[in-house]
């Protein structure tokens, strides 16, 4: 019986720590497991006996990539325990400061994260020196999205502006009229950046996945919506623990979260599109169609393709929010504690984010749960390993490591939520 090892210790390029085991016998895969070994981070405990109203604030440091996503669920699920519902200039702040989280997340990914893959290069910097003007444009887009996140949010990284019922402050529209400008020109460099991953070779692999995002009645989804599938699940948010499970897998710090009724599914920005293509805007539907990317498109490696249109969509968005800008009339709604369960999904970068909070009469957490965009896609990333792993066992170990890597790299995992490594480890019996 054959048996061999290989690891790659470090695998850059990828948000957190974590490790591939994938075991052969007999020239077969036997086994994948996608180890998540960084020690547990314990935020569900520590939001434990602090006060609802300080929610926003903690959960936004468990990533500096995607802050805002974290407070947005937070936010949005103190405010459904406490019976508070915001006005429509209050809401329209809100999606366009996710905007601003997309658009420097997604430009981070595909340019700085992924690109490298498709280009043949190890990373970035060494990618500058023959696409300098597409790291260039990755920049600057990842620039824009700052300076949303630096006005409305209060800075770039773990924002403070952010508070149940709406803003400690409101923009005014002079200070928010400068973005428009920045919002064109990042719109012009998404579109071309669209269009230059849209001409890379893509392996050639897909699944039948089931695809899970928010869908909202007239919106593309960032902040509200019901959970639907392409399979037929249609649920409102305080029905999520009723349709997902999460449960320990022995080789992971992090829950692997599952469909009660059919298993693994997966989460991001396929799924997003695939479901809610009608709520792009008409302008990228048809880029998407000049791209060659059709609703339906079920390859992984093809994501890098519609985060960039989720780019172009994301800077159009914050055009048109900043040119309908109305100042609400109260940067903030009352907020009257009480006590209760409140939960809430918004849609991060890389999927769907659900937080669910239990409130005493005072607006003490009791209790807190948070299910991460990776957490759900974790299983479904070893499936897409196993198949890709079993098609490219005959390569040469370098090259079957670069496949997992960039396998994984699909999903642009926030395995800490923000990495640094993984160890890929073979064993061949």
């Amino acid at each position: 019986m054959a048996t061999k090892t290989l690891r790659v210790d470090y695998l850059t390029r990828v948000e957190g720590e974590g490790a591939l085991e994938l075991d052969i016998a007999d020239g077969a895969v036997a086994g994948v497991r996608l180890a998540i070994f960084e020690p547990p981070r314990f935020f569900e405990a520590l939001l434990r006996g602090r006060a609802g109203t300080e929610a926003p604030d903690i959960t936004a440091r468990i990533c500096g990539i995607c802050p805002v996503a974290y407070q947005m669920s937070a936010v949005h699920a103190i405010e459904n325990a406490y019976g508070i519902t915001l006005d429509a200039p209050l809401r329209a702040l809100r999606r366009l400061l996710y905007c601003g989280e997309w658009i420097e997340s997604h430009a981070l990914h595909v340019v700085m994260l992924h690109a490298p893959d498709f280009l043949g290069f190890p990373d970035a910097i060494s990618m500058a020196a023959a696409h300098g003007d597409v790291v260039r444009r990755g920049l600057a887009l990842k620039k824009a999205g700052n300076s949303l996140l630096r006005l409305l949010g209060g800075r770039e990284i773990h924002p403070i502006n952010v508070r149940v019922g709406g803003f400690y402050r409101a923009p005014t529209p002079a200070e928010l009229a400068p973005l428009a400008p920045v919002m064109a020109a990042a719109r012009e460099d998404a579109l071309a950046l669209a269009r230059f991953v849209a001409g890379f070779s893509f392996p050639s692999f897909s699944r039948d996945y089931e695809f899970v995002a928010l869908r909202h009645p007239t919106d593309y989804p960032m902040n509200e919506g019901r959970v639907v599938s392409n399979r037929g699940l249609d649920i409102a948010v305080a029905d999520y623990d009723s349709a997902f499970a999460e449960h320990h897998v022995a080789h992971s710090t992090a829950l692997q979260s599952v469909l009660r009724a059919r298993g693994n599914y997966c989460v991001g920005p396929l799924a997003r599109f695939n479901l809610n293509f009608d709520r792009l805007s008409p302008t990228v539907q048809a880029l998407a169609a000049e791209l060659g990317i059709a609703q339906g498109c079920a390859n992984p490696f093809q994501s890098i393709v519609v985060r960039a249109l989720e780019l172009v969509y994301a800077c159009e968005e914050a055009e048109r929010l900043i040119a309908g800008y109305e100042p609400p009339a109260a940067p903030a709604a009352s907020v009257v504690p009480r006590a209760g369960v409140g939960v809430a999904a918004t849609e991060a970068p890389r999927g769907l984010l659900y937080h669910r909070y239990e409130l005493d009469a005072e607006g003490t957490i009791l209790a807190a749960r948070i299910v991460p965009p990776t957490s759900q896609n974790q299983a479904t990333i070893e499936d897409d390993l196993r198949l890709i792993a079993t098609r490219d066992l005959a390569l040469a170990e370098s090259e079957l490591r670069d496949h997992c890597e960039q396998a994984i790299r699909n999903y642009d995992p926030c395995i800490s939520c923000s990495t640094h490594f993984l160890r890929l480890e073979v064993r061949r019996r």
